[in-house]
Protein backbone atom coordinates (compact mmCIF):
# COMPACT_ATOMS: atom_id res chain seq x y z
CA UNK A 1 0.00 0.00 0.00
CA UNK A 2 1.10 3.86 -0.31
CA UNK A 3 2.32 5.60 2.67
CA UNK A 4 0.96 9.37 3.53
CA UNK A 5 3.66 10.62 2.01
CA UNK A 6 3.15 9.15 -0.82
CA UNK A 7 0.90 10.79 -3.89
CA UNK A 8 -1.71 8.62 -5.29
CA UNK A 9 -1.07 5.91 -7.98
CA UNK A 10 -0.62 7.15 -11.48
CA UNK A 11 -3.30 7.92 -13.49
CA UNK A 12 -1.62 7.46 -16.90
CA UNK A 13 -3.27 6.04 -19.86
CA UNK A 14 -3.45 2.24 -20.12
CA UNK A 15 -3.15 0.39 -23.35
CA UNK A 16 -1.93 2.86 -25.47
CA UNK A 17 -1.14 1.28 -28.85
CA UNK A 18 2.44 0.68 -29.66
CA UNK A 19 4.69 1.51 -32.26
CA UNK A 20 8.17 0.38 -33.73
CA UNK A 21 8.90 3.53 -34.53
CA UNK A 22 12.43 4.15 -32.74
CA UNK A 23 12.19 7.65 -32.02
CA UNK A 24 11.29 8.29 -28.95
CA UNK A 25 7.70 10.62 -28.27
CA UNK A 26 8.81 12.28 -25.49
CA UNK A 27 12.05 14.39 -24.81
CA UNK A 28 14.24 12.76 -22.35
CA UNK A 29 17.80 12.45 -21.19
CA UNK A 30 19.34 9.19 -22.75
CA UNK A 31 22.64 7.69 -21.90
CA UNK A 32 25.05 8.95 -19.99
CA UNK A 33 23.42 12.27 -19.41
CA UNK A 34 20.74 10.08 -18.11
CA UNK A 35 22.95 8.75 -15.60
CA UNK A 36 24.48 12.00 -14.66
CA UNK A 37 21.98 14.56 -14.68
CA UNK A 38 19.05 12.07 -12.95
CA UNK A 39 20.34 8.87 -11.36
CA UNK A 40 23.32 11.00 -10.25
CA UNK A 41 25.99 9.12 -11.45
CA UNK A 42 25.43 6.01 -8.61
CA UNK A 43 28.18 3.58 -7.94
CA UNK A 44 26.44 1.36 -5.68
CA UNK A 45 23.42 0.15 -6.69
CA UNK A 46 20.67 -2.59 -4.44
CA UNK A 47 19.58 -5.46 -7.03
CA UNK A 48 16.13 -5.60 -7.73
CA UNK A 49 14.67 -8.87 -5.53
CA UNK A 50 11.67 -10.29 -5.23
CA UNK A 51 9.60 -10.07 -1.95
CA UNK A 52 13.05 -8.64 -0.66
CA UNK A 53 13.52 -5.00 -1.81
CA UNK A 54 10.80 -3.92 -0.34
CA UNK A 55 10.79 -0.61 1.03
CA UNK A 56 11.79 -0.58 4.15
CA UNK A 57 14.86 -2.49 2.93
CA UNK A 58 15.49 0.41 0.47
CA UNK A 59 15.71 3.00 3.31
CA UNK A 60 17.99 0.97 5.04
CA UNK A 61 20.78 0.04 2.37
CA UNK A 62 20.16 4.18 1.43
CA UNK A 63 20.93 5.50 4.91
CA UNK A 64 24.25 3.01 4.52
CA UNK A 65 25.23 4.14 1.29
CA UNK A 66 23.49 2.69 -1.56
CA UNK A 67 23.34 4.95 -4.22
CA UNK A 68 20.10 3.61 -6.51
CA UNK A 69 17.61 0.90 -5.69
CA UNK A 70 15.54 -1.06 -7.78
CA UNK A 71 11.90 -2.14 -6.74
CA UNK A 72 11.18 -5.86 -7.10
CA UNK A 73 10.49 -7.51 -9.93
CA UNK A 74 6.94 -6.87 -10.69
CA UNK A 75 4.47 -8.96 -12.71
CA UNK A 76 3.63 -6.76 -16.06
CA UNK A 77 0.36 -8.31 -16.83
CA UNK A 78 -0.67 -8.41 -12.82
CA UNK A 79 0.29 -5.12 -12.22
CA UNK A 80 -1.55 -4.02 -15.14
CA UNK A 81 -4.53 -5.60 -14.96
CA UNK A 82 -5.04 -6.03 -10.73
CA UNK A 83 -5.45 -2.81 -8.65
CA UNK A 84 -5.08 -4.31 -5.61
CA UNK A 85 -1.64 -5.96 -6.85
CA UNK A 86 -0.92 -2.70 -8.13
CA UNK A 87 -1.43 -0.61 -4.96
CA UNK A 88 0.49 -3.57 -2.37
CA UNK A 89 3.05 -3.68 -5.09
CA UNK A 90 3.89 0.24 -5.82
CA UNK A 91 5.43 1.26 -2.19
CA UNK A 92 7.60 4.03 -2.51
CA UNK A 93 8.09 7.56 -0.78
CA UNK A 94 9.60 11.06 -1.67
CA UNK A 95 12.96 10.07 0.38
CA UNK A 96 13.39 6.76 -1.92
CA UNK A 97 14.57 8.17 -4.97
CA UNK A 98 16.44 7.56 -7.38
CA UNK A 99 14.41 4.43 -8.19
CA UNK A 100 13.99 2.02 -10.89
CA UNK A 101 10.80 -0.11 -10.81
CA UNK A 102 11.77 -3.18 -12.45
CA UNK A 103 8.81 -5.24 -14.38
CA UNK A 104 8.92 -9.04 -16.15
CA UNK A 105 7.01 -10.35 -18.74
CA UNK A 106 6.79 -11.24 -22.89
CA UNK A 107 4.34 -8.90 -24.42
CA UNK A 108 5.55 -5.46 -25.92
CA UNK A 109 1.80 -4.37 -24.95
CA UNK A 110 1.55 -5.29 -21.21
CA UNK A 111 4.97 -4.26 -20.09
CA UNK A 112 3.88 -0.58 -21.87
CA UNK A 113 0.77 -0.48 -19.95
CA UNK A 114 2.14 -1.50 -16.56
CA UNK A 115 5.01 1.26 -17.08
CA UNK A 116 2.79 3.60 -18.16
CA UNK A 117 1.02 3.10 -14.65
CA UNK A 118 4.62 2.83 -12.66
CA UNK A 119 6.33 5.80 -14.64
CA UNK A 120 5.70 8.88 -12.28
CA UNK A 121 7.06 7.01 -9.37
CA UNK A 122 10.38 6.23 -10.60
CA UNK A 123 13.41 7.60 -12.70
CA UNK A 124 13.20 4.22 -15.52
CA UNK A 125 11.89 1.52 -16.41
CA UNK A 126 13.72 -2.20 -16.32
CA UNK A 127 13.11 -5.25 -18.44
CA UNK A 128 13.51 -8.35 -16.40
CA UNK A 129 16.04 -10.93 -18.73
CA UNK A 130 17.95 -12.42 -16.29
CA UNK A 131 15.93 -14.93 -13.97
CA UNK A 132 16.73 -18.21 -14.34
CA UNK A 133 14.28 -19.54 -11.58
CA UNK A 134 11.78 -22.44 -12.83
CA UNK A 135 9.02 -20.00 -12.61
CA UNK A 136 10.37 -17.42 -14.87
CA UNK A 137 10.64 -20.86 -17.46
CA UNK A 138 7.03 -21.70 -17.06
CA UNK A 139 6.29 -18.13 -17.07
CA UNK A 140 8.30 -17.70 -20.33
CA UNK A 141 10.58 -14.22 -19.19
CA UNK A 142 13.75 -13.40 -17.35
CA UNK A 143 16.32 -15.13 -18.65
CA UNK A 144 14.40 -17.74 -20.77
CA UNK A 145 13.73 -14.69 -23.24
CA UNK A 146 17.17 -14.40 -24.22
CA UNK A 147 16.92 -16.26 -27.09
CA UNK A 148 14.16 -14.32 -28.31
CA UNK A 149 15.88 -11.70 -29.99
CA UNK A 150 12.90 -10.34 -32.06
CA UNK A 151 10.57 -10.23 -28.99
CA UNK A 152 12.74 -8.53 -27.19
CA UNK A 153 13.79 -5.53 -29.68
CA UNK A 154 9.85 -5.58 -30.10
CA UNK A 155 9.63 -4.83 -26.41
CA UNK A 156 12.54 -2.52 -25.68
CA UNK A 157 11.76 -0.09 -28.86
CA UNK A 158 7.85 0.00 -27.42
CA UNK A 159 9.14 1.03 -24.29
CA UNK A 160 11.41 3.47 -25.31
CA UNK A 161 8.84 5.02 -27.88
CA UNK A 162 6.20 5.14 -25.36
CA UNK A 163 7.55 6.12 -22.27
CA UNK A 164 8.44 9.84 -20.67
CA UNK A 165 11.37 7.90 -19.05
CA UNK A 166 14.33 5.93 -20.04
CA UNK A 167 13.82 1.95 -20.38
CA UNK A 168 17.05 0.06 -19.05
CA UNK A 169 17.69 -3.92 -19.05
CA UNK A 170 19.11 -6.87 -16.94
CA UNK A 171 20.57 -9.42 -18.53
CA UNK A 172 22.82 -12.78 -18.24
CA UNK A 173 25.64 -13.89 -20.25
CA UNK A 174 25.85 -17.02 -23.11
CA UNK A 175 28.90 -19.16 -23.11
CA UNK A 176 29.40 -17.66 -26.25
CA UNK A 177 31.04 -14.14 -25.63
CA UNK A 178 30.80 -12.93 -29.28
CA UNK A 179 26.64 -13.97 -28.85
CA UNK A 180 27.15 -11.87 -25.15
CA UNK A 181 28.29 -8.87 -26.94
CA UNK A 182 25.73 -8.64 -29.93
CA UNK A 183 23.16 -9.80 -27.49
CA UNK A 184 23.70 -6.38 -25.51
CA UNK A 185 24.38 -4.27 -29.08
CA UNK A 186 20.94 -5.37 -30.27
CA UNK A 187 19.39 -3.82 -26.68
CA UNK A 188 21.51 -0.71 -26.76
CA UNK A 189 20.32 -0.26 -30.19
CA UNK A 190 16.86 -0.79 -29.67
CA UNK A 191 16.57 1.78 -26.52
CA UNK A 192 18.15 0.66 -23.89
CA UNK A 193 19.77 3.34 -21.94
CA UNK A 194 21.61 1.64 -19.03
CA UNK A 195 22.10 -2.29 -19.12
CA UNK A 196 23.18 -4.54 -15.64
CA UNK A 197 25.55 -7.27 -16.60
CA UNK A 198 25.13 -10.95 -14.21
CA UNK A 199 28.48 -12.28 -15.33
CA UNK A 200 26.88 -15.73 -14.94
CA UNK A 201 24.91 -17.97 -17.00
CA UNK A 202 21.46 -19.04 -16.97
CA UNK A 203 22.28 -22.64 -16.29
CA UNK A 204 24.74 -20.88 -13.44
CA UNK A 205 21.96 -21.23 -10.35
CA UNK A 206 21.61 -22.92 -7.43
CA UNK A 207 24.25 -25.22 -6.01
CA UNK A 208 25.81 -25.17 -9.64
CA UNK A 209 26.17 -21.12 -9.07
CA UNK A 210 29.94 -20.84 -9.42
CA UNK A 211 31.33 -17.33 -10.04
CA UNK A 212 30.83 -14.68 -12.09
CA UNK A 213 33.03 -14.35 -15.05
CA UNK A 214 33.75 -10.40 -15.16
CA UNK A 215 36.01 -10.53 -18.32
CA UNK A 216 32.41 -10.56 -20.36
CA UNK A 217 31.28 -7.87 -18.33
CA UNK A 218 34.96 -6.07 -19.64
CA UNK A 219 34.16 -7.30 -22.78
CA UNK A 220 30.77 -6.13 -23.13
CA UNK A 221 31.69 -2.41 -21.49
CA UNK A 222 34.15 -2.36 -24.62
CA UNK A 223 31.99 -2.44 -26.79
CA UNK A 224 28.68 -0.40 -25.82
CA UNK A 225 28.29 3.29 -25.50
CA UNK A 226 25.64 3.01 -22.26
CA UNK A 227 26.38 3.35 -18.67
CA UNK A 228 27.18 -0.09 -17.60
CA UNK A 229 26.43 -1.94 -14.04
CA UNK A 230 27.87 -5.17 -12.82
CA UNK A 231 26.70 -7.93 -10.91
CA UNK A 232 28.14 -11.17 -9.41
CA UNK A 233 31.03 -12.11 -6.82
CA UNK A 234 30.45 -8.94 -4.65
CA UNK A 235 31.08 -10.08 -0.92
CA UNK A 236 32.43 -6.68 0.74
CA UNK A 237 33.75 -3.33 -0.08
CA UNK A 238 37.16 -4.85 -1.64
CA UNK A 239 35.29 -6.63 -4.52
CA UNK A 240 33.36 -3.51 -5.43
CA UNK A 241 36.50 -1.61 -5.68
CA UNK A 242 37.82 -5.05 -7.85
CA UNK A 243 34.93 -5.54 -9.92
CA UNK A 244 35.14 -1.62 -11.00
CA UNK A 245 38.53 -1.74 -11.75
CA UNK A 246 38.62 -5.14 -13.59
CA UNK A 247 35.52 -3.94 -15.45
CA UNK A 248 35.87 -0.49 -15.99
CA UNK A 249 31.71 -0.12 -15.24
CA UNK A 250 29.68 2.81 -14.07
CA UNK A 251 28.46 1.08 -11.20
CA UNK A 252 28.54 -2.10 -8.81
CA UNK A 253 25.00 -3.86 -8.35
CA UNK A 254 24.95 -6.68 -5.25
CA UNK A 255 21.84 -8.96 -4.52
CA UNK A 256 22.83 -11.81 -1.81
CA UNK A 257 25.82 -9.81 -0.11
CA UNK A 258 23.64 -6.78 0.41
CA UNK A 259 20.86 -8.91 1.78
CA UNK A 260 23.48 -10.92 4.40
CA UNK A 261 25.35 -7.59 5.06
CA UNK A 262 22.80 -4.35 4.30
CA UNK A 263 25.83 -1.92 5.35
CA UNK A 264 28.12 -4.08 2.57
CA UNK A 265 29.01 -0.65 0.51
CA UNK A 266 30.04 1.27 4.33
CA UNK A 267 32.63 -1.60 4.54
CA UNK A 268 31.44 -2.28 7.84
CA UNK A 269 31.00 -5.57 9.68
CA UNK A 270 27.94 -4.68 11.56
CA UNK A 271 26.52 -6.39 14.63
CA UNK A 272 23.45 -8.58 13.60
CA UNK A 273 21.20 -7.30 16.54
CA UNK A 274 22.41 -3.64 15.50
CA UNK A 275 21.43 -3.81 11.70
CA UNK A 276 18.16 -6.06 12.57
CA UNK A 277 16.93 -3.49 15.01
CA UNK A 278 17.32 -0.93 12.44
CA UNK A 279 15.73 -2.44 9.85
CA UNK A 280 12.76 -3.38 11.84
CA UNK A 281 12.37 0.27 13.04
CA UNK A 282 11.99 0.83 9.25
CA UNK A 283 9.81 -1.86 8.61
CA UNK A 284 7.52 -0.38 11.81
CA UNK A 285 7.55 3.07 9.54
CA UNK A 286 7.10 1.49 6.37
CA UNK A 287 4.71 -1.75 6.65
CA UNK A 288 5.66 -4.81 4.57
CA UNK A 289 4.38 -8.75 4.78
CA UNK A 290 5.45 -10.61 7.95
CA UNK A 291 6.89 -13.08 5.41
CA UNK A 292 9.30 -10.22 3.99
CA UNK A 293 10.61 -9.00 7.82
CA UNK A 294 11.09 -13.20 8.92
CA UNK A 295 12.99 -13.38 5.43
CA UNK A 296 15.30 -10.59 5.55
CA UNK A 297 16.22 -11.30 9.60
CA UNK A 298 17.17 -15.12 8.79
CA UNK A 299 19.22 -13.77 6.36
CA UNK A 300 21.17 -11.16 8.85
CA UNK A 301 21.65 -13.73 11.40
CA UNK A 302 21.99 -17.00 9.55
CA UNK A 303 25.34 -16.97 8.07
CA UNK A 304 28.87 -16.75 8.62
CA UNK A 305 32.41 -17.65 6.42
CA UNK A 306 35.84 -18.10 6.86
CA UNK A 307 37.06 -15.20 4.15
CA UNK A 308 39.00 -15.77 1.71
CA UNK A 309 40.13 -12.53 0.45
CA UNK A 310 43.78 -12.20 1.71
CA UNK A 311 43.33 -8.19 2.43
CA UNK A 312 40.41 -9.09 4.61
CA UNK A 313 42.32 -11.15 6.84
CA UNK A 314 45.10 -8.35 6.91
CA UNK A 315 43.01 -5.91 7.95
CA UNK A 316 41.18 -7.94 10.42
CA UNK A 317 43.63 -9.99 11.67
CA UNK A 318 44.56 -8.11 14.95
CA UNK A 319 41.28 -7.95 16.09
CA UNK A 320 39.72 -10.95 15.36
CA UNK A 321 42.43 -13.60 15.32
CA UNK A 322 43.79 -13.07 18.70
CA UNK A 323 39.51 -12.80 20.04
CA UNK A 324 37.82 -15.16 18.16
CA UNK A 325 38.81 -19.38 17.23
CA UNK A 326 35.90 -20.93 14.63
CA UNK A 327 36.91 -23.66 12.76
CA UNK A 328 34.28 -24.78 10.16
CA UNK A 329 31.80 -22.94 7.89
CA UNK A 330 28.51 -22.19 10.42
CA UNK A 331 25.65 -20.28 10.67
CA UNK A 332 24.39 -18.46 13.51
CA UNK A 333 21.22 -20.31 14.28
CA UNK A 334 22.35 -23.99 13.17
CA UNK A 335 24.20 -24.08 16.21
CA UNK A 336 22.48 -26.01 18.99
CA UNK A 337 21.93 -23.64 21.46
CA UNK A 338 20.24 -21.23 18.92
CA UNK A 339 17.75 -23.54 18.18
CA UNK A 340 14.74 -22.25 20.14
CA UNK A 341 16.01 -18.83 18.68
CA UNK A 342 15.41 -20.64 15.36
CA UNK A 343 12.49 -21.59 16.03
CA UNK A 344 11.12 -18.90 17.71
CA UNK A 345 12.09 -16.89 15.07
CA UNK A 346 9.95 -19.02 12.59
CA UNK A 347 6.80 -19.06 14.33
CA UNK A 348 7.16 -14.78 14.84
CA UNK A 349 4.21 -13.15 13.39
CA UNK A 350 4.21 -9.34 14.67
CA UNK A 351 7.07 -7.22 15.03
CA UNK A 352 7.16 -7.45 18.63
CA UNK A 353 8.20 -10.82 18.58
CA UNK A 354 10.53 -10.59 15.65
CA UNK A 355 12.09 -7.62 18.98
CA UNK A 356 12.03 -10.11 21.46
CA UNK A 357 14.19 -13.01 19.35
CA UNK A 358 16.77 -9.83 18.30
CA UNK A 359 16.92 -9.08 22.05
CA UNK A 360 18.01 -12.75 23.29
CA UNK A 361 20.45 -12.43 20.20
CA UNK A 362 21.98 -9.73 21.52
CA UNK A 363 22.03 -10.39 25.18
CA UNK A 364 23.90 -13.82 24.49
CA UNK A 365 26.55 -12.39 22.16
CA UNK A 366 27.10 -9.29 23.41
CA UNK A 367 29.21 -9.84 25.99
CA UNK A 368 31.61 -11.88 23.95
CA UNK A 369 32.04 -9.20 21.08
CA UNK A 370 32.60 -6.47 23.44
CA UNK A 371 35.32 -9.54 25.13
CA UNK A 372 33.75 -9.43 28.61
CA UNK A 373 33.79 -13.15 28.28
CA UNK A 374 35.98 -15.89 26.22
CA UNK A 375 33.70 -17.56 23.20
CA UNK A 376 34.43 -20.96 22.58
CA UNK A 377 32.81 -23.53 20.09
CA UNK A 378 29.27 -24.22 20.66
CA UNK A 379 27.33 -27.56 19.72
CA UNK A 380 26.15 -27.85 16.28
CA UNK A 381 23.07 -28.84 15.23
CA UNK A 382 23.78 -32.73 13.48
CA UNK A 383 21.11 -32.13 10.68
CA UNK A 384 23.45 -28.93 9.67
CA UNK A 385 26.11 -29.70 6.94
CA UNK A 386 29.34 -28.58 8.12
CA UNK A 387 31.96 -28.17 5.15
CA UNK A 388 35.45 -27.58 6.03
CA UNK A 389 37.76 -24.73 4.79
CA UNK A 390 41.15 -23.75 4.26
CA UNK A 391 41.13 -20.09 4.88
CA UNK A 392 42.97 -18.86 7.99
CA UNK A 393 40.92 -16.80 9.93
CA UNK A 394 36.80 -16.40 9.71
CA UNK A 395 34.22 -13.86 11.66
CA UNK A 396 32.28 -14.65 14.79
CA UNK A 397 28.66 -15.73 14.38
CA UNK A 398 27.20 -12.61 15.20
CA UNK A 399 28.44 -10.27 12.48
CA UNK A 400 27.18 -9.53 9.37
CA UNK A 401 28.84 -11.25 6.34
CA UNK A 402 27.66 -13.06 2.86
CA UNK A 403 27.13 -16.61 2.19
CA UNK A 404 29.79 -18.39 0.48
CA UNK A 405 28.50 -21.27 -1.72
CA UNK A 406 30.17 -24.47 -2.54
CA UNK A 407 31.65 -24.88 -5.54
CA UNK A 408 29.76 -26.17 -8.58
CA UNK A 409 32.94 -28.70 -8.77
CA UNK A 410 32.55 -29.58 -5.17
CA UNK A 411 28.90 -29.72 -5.48
CA UNK A 412 29.12 -32.37 -8.30
CA UNK A 413 31.86 -34.69 -6.59
CA UNK A 414 29.23 -35.19 -4.08
CA UNK A 415 27.09 -35.97 -6.19
CA UNK A 416 28.56 -38.47 -7.91
CA UNK A 417 29.93 -39.92 -5.05
CA UNK A 418 26.52 -40.41 -3.49
CA UNK A 419 25.60 -42.16 -6.58
CA UNK A 420 28.83 -44.60 -6.45
CA UNK A 421 28.03 -45.50 -2.90
CA UNK A 422 24.80 -46.12 -3.87
CA UNK A 423 25.16 -48.75 -6.45
CA UNK A 424 28.03 -50.02 -4.49
CA UNK A 425 27.16 -53.87 -3.73
CA UNK A 426 30.51 -54.02 -1.40
CA UNK A 427 29.42 -50.56 0.13
CA UNK A 428 29.84 -51.02 4.50
CA UNK A 429 27.02 -50.13 5.89
CA UNK A 430 27.01 -46.66 6.99
CA UNK A 431 27.30 -46.18 10.84
CA UNK A 432 25.20 -43.45 13.19
CA UNK A 433 26.46 -42.13 16.12
CA UNK A 434 24.88 -39.88 18.71
CA UNK A 435 26.41 -36.85 20.67
CA UNK A 436 28.02 -39.15 23.22
CA UNK A 437 29.49 -41.15 20.08
CA UNK A 438 27.27 -44.46 20.94
CA UNK A 439 26.43 -46.15 17.30
CA UNK A 440 22.77 -45.95 16.75
CA UNK A 441 20.36 -46.73 13.80
CA UNK A 442 19.67 -45.18 10.89
CA UNK A 443 16.20 -44.65 12.09
CA UNK A 444 17.10 -43.04 15.62
CA UNK A 445 19.35 -40.60 13.89
CA UNK A 446 16.75 -39.20 11.69
CA UNK A 447 14.61 -38.89 14.86
CA UNK A 448 17.33 -36.85 16.45
CA UNK A 449 17.53 -34.75 13.88
CA UNK A 450 14.18 -34.25 13.79
CA UNK A 451 14.10 -33.23 17.52
CA UNK A 452 17.01 -30.91 16.85
CA UNK A 453 15.42 -29.03 14.03
CA UNK A 454 11.92 -29.14 16.32
CA UNK A 455 13.32 -28.54 20.20
CA UNK A 456 10.28 -27.50 23.12
CA UNK A 457 7.89 -24.84 22.05
CA UNK A 458 9.22 -21.59 22.37
CA UNK A 459 7.87 -18.40 23.54
CA UNK A 460 6.32 -17.61 20.44
CA UNK A 461 4.31 -20.50 19.59
CA UNK A 462 0.68 -20.63 19.62
CA UNK A 463 -0.66 -23.00 21.74
CA UNK A 464 -4.05 -24.04 22.61
CA UNK A 465 -4.89 -23.80 26.29
CA UNK A 466 -7.78 -26.57 26.95
CA UNK A 467 -10.59 -25.47 29.57
CA UNK A 468 -12.36 -28.17 31.44
CA UNK A 469 -16.29 -28.10 31.48
CA UNK A 470 -17.65 -26.22 35.29
CA UNK A 471 -20.04 -28.62 35.10
CA UNK A 472 -18.56 -32.18 34.82
CA UNK A 473 -14.71 -30.56 35.16
CA UNK A 474 -13.80 -33.80 33.78
CA UNK A 475 -13.99 -33.12 29.37
CA UNK A 476 -12.67 -30.22 27.53
CA UNK A 477 -15.21 -27.42 27.01
CA UNK A 478 -16.08 -26.39 23.59
CA UNK A 479 -14.26 -22.72 22.70
CA UNK A 480 -17.82 -22.38 19.98
CA UNK A 481 -19.84 -23.68 22.66
CA UNK A 482 -22.60 -21.03 23.58
CA UNK A 483 -23.01 -22.62 26.78
CA UNK A 484 -19.52 -23.03 27.37
CA UNK A 485 -19.76 -26.25 28.38
CA UNK A 486 -18.66 -29.59 26.96
CA UNK A 487 -20.33 -32.05 24.09
CA UNK A 488 -21.96 -34.26 26.58
CA UNK A 489 -23.46 -31.38 29.16
CA UNK A 490 -24.23 -29.08 26.57
CA UNK A 491 -26.39 -31.97 24.93
CA UNK A 492 -28.38 -32.86 28.19
CA UNK A 493 -29.05 -29.09 28.96
CA UNK A 494 -30.30 -28.54 24.74
CA UNK A 495 -32.66 -31.68 25.94
CA UNK A 496 -33.73 -30.51 28.93
CA UNK A 497 -34.36 -26.97 28.17
CA UNK A 498 -35.05 -27.05 24.49
CA UNK A 499 -32.22 -25.28 23.10
CA UNK A 500 -29.75 -25.40 19.95
CA UNK A 501 -25.98 -25.40 20.26
CA UNK A 502 -24.44 -24.25 16.51
CA UNK A 503 -20.68 -24.83 18.12
CA UNK A 504 -21.45 -28.54 19.15
CA UNK A 505 -24.17 -28.81 15.56
CA UNK A 506 -26.42 -29.81 18.47
CA UNK A 507 -30.42 -28.73 17.31
CA UNK A 508 -32.90 -29.87 19.40
CA UNK A 509 -34.86 -27.20 19.70
CA UNK A 510 -35.07 -26.79 15.41
CA UNK A 511 -36.00 -30.66 15.44
CA UNK A 512 -38.74 -30.67 17.37
CA UNK A 513 -39.90 -27.30 15.85
CA UNK A 514 -39.35 -29.20 12.64
CA UNK A 515 -41.24 -32.51 13.84
CA UNK A 516 -44.67 -30.33 15.39
CA UNK A 517 -44.91 -28.57 12.39
CA UNK A 518 -45.09 -32.10 10.50
CA UNK A 519 -47.80 -33.44 12.94
CA UNK A 520 -50.17 -29.82 12.72
CA UNK A 521 -50.17 -30.17 9.24
CA UNK A 522 -53.63 -31.49 8.08
CA UNK A 523 -54.94 -34.27 6.08
CA UNK A 524 -56.39 -33.46 3.05
CA UNK A 525 -58.86 -37.03 2.80
CA UNK A 526 -61.80 -35.42 3.68
CA UNK A 527 -63.56 -35.18 0.47
CA UNK A 528 -62.87 -38.83 -0.14
CA UNK A 529 -65.20 -41.54 0.12
CA UNK A 530 -65.15 -44.14 2.19
CA UNK A 531 -63.91 -46.70 -1.00
CA UNK A 532 -61.53 -44.13 -1.55
CA UNK A 533 -60.15 -43.35 1.90
CA UNK A 534 -56.88 -45.10 1.72
CA UNK A 535 -56.79 -48.21 4.40
CA UNK A 536 -55.18 -48.37 7.31
CA UNK A 537 -52.31 -51.51 8.08
CA UNK A 538 -54.42 -53.18 10.18
CA UNK A 539 -57.49 -53.43 8.23
CA UNK A 540 -55.54 -54.37 5.21
CA UNK A 541 -53.79 -57.25 7.58
CA UNK A 542 -57.35 -58.44 8.85
CA UNK A 543 -58.77 -58.76 5.00
CA UNK A 544 -55.51 -60.31 3.52
CA UNK A 545 -56.30 -63.20 6.26
CA UNK A 546 -59.89 -63.59 5.37
CA UNK A 547 -59.48 -63.53 1.87
CA UNK A 548 -56.30 -66.30 1.84
CA UNK A 549 -58.69 -68.95 4.34
CA UNK A 550 -61.89 -68.72 2.27
CA UNK A 551 -59.26 -69.92 -0.53
CA UNK A 552 -58.21 -72.51 1.12
CA UNK A 553 -61.50 -73.72 2.35
CA UNK A 554 -62.77 -73.80 -1.48
CA UNK A 555 -59.47 -75.88 -2.49
CA UNK A 556 -60.69 -78.26 0.80
CA UNK A 557 -64.52 -78.62 -0.63
CA UNK A 558 -63.50 -79.27 -3.96
CA UNK A 559 -61.19 -81.97 -3.38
Amino acid sequence: MLNKSQTKLATAPVGTKATSNVTAKHSKLEGYEFYHKILGSPKYVVAPMVDQSELAWRMLCRKYKADLCYSPMFHSNLFAKDPKYRKDALQTCSEDRPLIIQFCGNDAETILEAALLAQNYCEAIDINLGCPQAIAKRGHYGAFLQDDWNLLNEIVKTLHSNLKVPVTCKIRIFEDRDKTIRYAQMLEKAGCQLLTVHGRTREQKGPLTGAADWSYIREIRENIKIPMFANGNIMDLRDVQRCLDETGVDGIMTAEGNLHNPALFTGQTAKTWYMATEYLDYAQRYPCPISYIRGHLFKIFHHIHNTPTDSYVKVHANILLIKYSLPHLIDLLSLRPNANLREELAVANGLEKFRRVVQKVQQKYEPYHEGLKPYGKEEIDPSVLIEEHEYNMCLPPWLCQPYVRLSPEIHKQIVSEKARLAEDPSRDKRQYYDNEGKEISRKRMKKLRRRFRRPDKPEGKHDRHLENCRHCCCNPLGFKCVFRLCRICCRDRCYSENFDCLGHGILIKSRRAKAKLYEDTPRKDSDLTEEEKPEDGLAHCKRTNQDELRDALELISQS
